[in-house]
Protein backbone atom coordinates (compact mmCIF):
# COMPACT_ATOMS: atom_id res chain seq x y z
CA UNK A 1 0.00 0.00 0.00
CA UNK A 2 2.77 2.28 0.82
CA UNK A 3 4.45 2.21 -2.48
CA UNK A 4 0.98 2.20 -4.41
CA UNK A 5 0.35 5.66 -2.53
CA UNK A 6 4.53 6.45 -3.10
CA UNK A 7 3.93 5.78 -6.72
CA UNK A 8 0.51 7.59 -7.33
CA UNK A 9 1.36 10.33 -5.69
CA UNK A 10 4.64 10.97 -7.45
CA UNK A 11 2.62 10.11 -11.17
CA UNK A 12 0.40 13.08 -9.62
CA UNK A 13 2.63 15.25 -8.94
CA UNK A 14 4.51 14.78 -12.43
CA UNK A 15 0.78 15.22 -14.32
CA UNK A 16 0.14 18.29 -11.90
CA UNK A 17 3.21 20.03 -12.54
CA UNK A 18 2.73 20.45 -16.15
CA UNK A 19 0.87 24.23 -16.37
CA UNK A 20 -0.88 24.39 -18.82
CA UNK A 21 -1.73 28.39 -18.28
CA UNK A 22 1.97 28.58 -19.51
CA UNK A 23 1.53 26.66 -22.43
CA UNK A 24 -1.36 28.10 -23.56
CA UNK A 25 -0.35 31.94 -22.95
CA UNK A 26 2.83 31.31 -24.58
CA UNK A 27 1.23 29.82 -27.85
CA UNK A 28 -0.05 33.44 -28.28
CA UNK A 29 3.14 34.53 -27.67
CA UNK A 30 2.48 36.00 -23.79
CA UNK A 31 4.66 34.97 -20.69
CA UNK A 32 1.22 34.64 -18.01
CA UNK A 33 3.99 35.31 -15.33
CA UNK A 34 4.18 38.82 -16.22
CA UNK A 35 0.98 39.83 -17.11
CA UNK A 36 -2.27 40.44 -15.41
CA UNK A 37 -1.92 39.20 -11.45
CA UNK A 38 1.08 36.70 -12.38
CA UNK A 39 -0.79 34.03 -11.46
CA UNK A 40 -0.40 30.65 -13.86
CA UNK A 41 -3.91 29.43 -13.52
CA UNK A 42 -6.99 29.76 -15.51
CA UNK A 43 -8.70 32.88 -13.90
CA UNK A 44 -5.72 34.99 -15.10
CA UNK A 45 -5.67 33.42 -18.88
CA UNK A 46 -9.00 34.12 -18.70
CA UNK A 47 -7.98 38.07 -17.49
CA UNK A 48 -5.48 38.65 -19.81
CA UNK A 49 -6.31 36.57 -23.36
CA UNK A 50 -10.28 36.47 -23.04
CA UNK A 51 -12.75 33.37 -22.37
CA UNK A 52 -11.27 31.14 -24.70
CA UNK A 53 -8.07 30.80 -23.41
CA UNK A 54 -9.15 30.66 -20.10
CA UNK A 55 -11.97 28.42 -20.48
CA UNK A 56 -9.10 26.39 -22.14
CA UNK A 57 -6.82 25.82 -19.56
CA UNK A 58 -9.75 25.62 -16.82
CA UNK A 59 -10.82 22.35 -18.86
CA UNK A 60 -6.97 21.19 -19.13
CA UNK A 61 -6.36 21.82 -15.46
CA UNK A 62 -9.51 19.81 -14.61
CA UNK A 63 -8.85 17.33 -16.76
CA UNK A 64 -5.15 16.79 -14.73
CA UNK A 65 -7.19 16.51 -11.54
CA UNK A 66 -9.42 13.65 -12.95
CA UNK A 67 -6.39 12.03 -15.02
CA UNK A 68 -4.32 11.78 -11.18
CA UNK A 69 -6.92 10.91 -9.21
CA UNK A 70 -8.13 8.14 -11.65
CA UNK A 71 -4.65 6.89 -12.46
CA UNK A 72 -4.69 4.36 -9.53
CA UNK A 73 -8.92 3.37 -10.58
CA UNK A 74 -7.68 2.65 -13.88
CA UNK A 75 -4.31 1.20 -13.69
CA UNK A 76 -5.17 -0.88 -10.19
CA UNK A 77 -8.89 -1.52 -11.10
CA UNK A 78 -9.84 0.01 -7.81
CA UNK A 79 -13.41 1.83 -6.84
CA UNK A 80 -12.69 5.28 -5.86
CA UNK A 81 -16.26 5.49 -4.95
CA UNK A 82 -16.52 2.79 -3.00
CA UNK A 83 -19.85 2.78 -0.42
CA UNK A 84 -19.34 1.67 3.06
CA UNK A 85 -18.02 -2.48 2.80
CA UNK A 86 -16.15 -0.98 0.03
CA UNK A 87 -11.86 -0.70 0.44
CA UNK A 88 -10.55 2.24 1.85
CA UNK A 89 -7.49 1.58 0.96
CA UNK A 90 -7.90 1.78 -2.85
CA UNK A 91 -9.58 5.01 -2.16
CA UNK A 92 -6.04 6.39 -0.13
CA UNK A 93 -4.36 4.99 -2.83
CA UNK A 94 -6.72 7.37 -5.02
CA UNK A 95 -6.50 10.62 -2.52
CA UNK A 96 -2.82 10.30 -3.07
CA UNK A 97 -2.49 10.59 -6.65
CA UNK A 98 -5.32 13.68 -6.22
CA UNK A 99 -2.96 15.28 -3.67
CA UNK A 100 0.15 14.98 -5.53
CA UNK A 101 -1.55 16.47 -8.51
CA UNK A 102 -3.11 19.28 -6.64
CA UNK A 103 0.79 19.82 -4.98
CA UNK A 104 2.35 19.96 -8.42
CA UNK A 105 -0.55 22.36 -9.87
CA UNK A 106 0.33 24.30 -7.01
CA UNK A 107 4.34 23.96 -6.46
CA UNK A 108 5.08 23.13 -10.13
CA UNK A 109 8.79 21.62 -10.18
CA UNK A 110 8.94 23.09 -13.67
CA UNK A 111 7.96 26.56 -12.81
CA UNK A 112 10.82 26.77 -9.40
CA UNK A 113 7.58 25.93 -7.39
CA UNK A 114 5.43 28.25 -8.11
CA UNK A 115 1.91 27.56 -9.59
CA UNK A 116 -1.99 28.30 -9.53
CA UNK A 117 -4.53 27.95 -7.39
CA UNK A 118 -5.75 24.38 -8.01
CA UNK A 119 -9.72 25.07 -8.25
CA UNK A 120 -10.16 23.53 -11.55
CA UNK A 121 -7.84 20.45 -10.91
CA UNK A 122 -10.17 20.03 -7.68
CA UNK A 123 -13.29 20.01 -9.32
CA UNK A 124 -11.49 17.30 -12.02
CA UNK A 125 -10.16 14.90 -9.16
CA UNK A 126 -13.61 15.04 -7.52
CA UNK A 127 -15.57 13.67 -10.43
CA UNK A 128 -13.13 10.77 -9.92
CA UNK A 129 -13.20 10.21 -6.24
CA UNK A 130 -16.99 11.71 -5.17
CA UNK A 131 -18.66 11.73 -8.12
CA UNK A 132 -21.98 12.28 -6.90
CA UNK A 133 -21.86 14.72 -4.14
CA UNK A 134 -19.62 17.00 -6.17
CA UNK A 135 -22.69 17.01 -8.74
CA UNK A 136 -24.74 17.87 -6.15
CA UNK A 137 -22.23 20.23 -4.91
CA UNK A 138 -21.97 21.83 -8.33
CA UNK A 139 -25.95 22.56 -8.21
CA UNK A 140 -26.05 23.95 -4.76
CA UNK A 141 -23.00 26.36 -5.80
CA UNK A 142 -25.28 27.58 -8.88
CA UNK A 143 -28.22 28.02 -7.13
CA UNK A 144 -27.02 29.53 -3.85
CA UNK A 145 -24.96 31.97 -6.57
CA UNK A 146 -27.90 32.74 -8.56
CA UNK A 147 -29.95 33.74 -4.87
CA UNK A 148 -27.04 35.98 -3.54
CA UNK A 149 -24.65 36.52 -6.34
CA UNK A 150 -21.91 36.07 -3.95
CA UNK A 151 -19.53 33.85 -6.13
CA UNK A 152 -17.43 33.44 -2.25
CA UNK A 153 -20.62 32.50 -1.11
CA UNK A 154 -21.32 29.29 -3.48
CA UNK A 155 -18.19 28.20 -3.36
CA UNK A 156 -18.50 27.90 0.80
CA UNK A 157 -22.06 25.84 0.52
CA UNK A 158 -20.30 23.57 -2.44
CA UNK A 159 -17.53 22.87 0.17
CA UNK A 160 -19.73 22.60 3.07
CA UNK A 161 -22.18 19.82 0.74
CA UNK A 162 -19.52 17.12 0.37
CA UNK A 163 -19.50 15.86 3.31
CA UNK A 164 -23.03 16.39 4.14
CA UNK A 165 -23.08 14.69 1.09
CA UNK A 166 -21.46 11.71 1.85
CA UNK A 167 -23.12 11.05 5.07
CA UNK A 168 -26.86 11.01 3.60
CA UNK A 169 -25.51 8.72 0.18
CA UNK A 170 -23.67 6.69 3.00
CA UNK A 171 -20.19 6.65 1.45
CA UNK A 172 -17.66 5.25 4.05
CA UNK A 173 -15.78 6.65 6.71
CA UNK A 174 -12.38 7.36 4.39
CA UNK A 175 -14.88 9.55 1.75
CA UNK A 176 -16.66 11.32 4.29
CA UNK A 177 -13.66 12.38 6.17
CA UNK A 178 -11.48 12.91 2.76
CA UNK A 179 -15.04 15.36 2.32
CA UNK A 180 -15.18 16.96 5.79
CA UNK A 181 -11.54 17.99 5.50
CA UNK A 182 -11.64 19.08 1.90
CA UNK A 183 -14.90 21.30 3.75
CA UNK A 184 -12.96 22.75 6.42
CA UNK A 185 -10.18 23.73 3.99
CA UNK A 186 -12.72 25.26 2.04
CA UNK A 187 -13.59 27.43 4.47
CA UNK A 188 -10.59 28.37 5.96
CA UNK A 189 -9.14 29.60 2.38
CA UNK A 190 -12.73 31.40 2.27
CA UNK A 191 -12.25 33.08 5.93
CA UNK A 192 -11.72 36.74 4.60
CA UNK A 193 -14.00 36.28 2.59
CA UNK A 194 -16.48 34.87 5.51
CA UNK A 195 -15.66 38.38 7.19
CA UNK A 196 -16.62 40.69 4.50
CA UNK A 197 -20.12 38.74 4.25
CA UNK A 198 -20.64 39.08 7.69
CA UNK A 199 -19.43 42.76 7.50
CA UNK A 200 -21.58 43.29 4.55
CA UNK A 201 -19.10 44.71 2.35
CA UNK A 202 -18.51 41.50 -0.07
CA UNK A 203 -18.03 42.29 -3.60
CA UNK A 204 -21.53 41.13 -5.04
CA UNK A 205 -21.12 39.55 -8.54
CA UNK A 206 -23.70 41.67 -10.71
CA UNK A 207 -24.62 41.69 -14.35
CA UNK A 208 -23.69 44.55 -16.23
CA UNK A 209 -26.17 46.12 -18.23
Amino acid sequence: MLAAIGIFALLGYLIGSVNFAVLVAKKHGVDILKEGSGNPGATNVKRVLGKGPGNLVFALDALKGFVGAGLPHLLLRVDASASAGGSDIHFVVCVAGFVGTLLGHCFSCFLKFKGGKGVASTIGGLLVLLPIPILIGAAIWGLVFLASRYVSLASIALGVSLPVSCFFLKHGQSQFWFAAAIAAFNVWTHRSNIGRLLAGTENRFVKKA
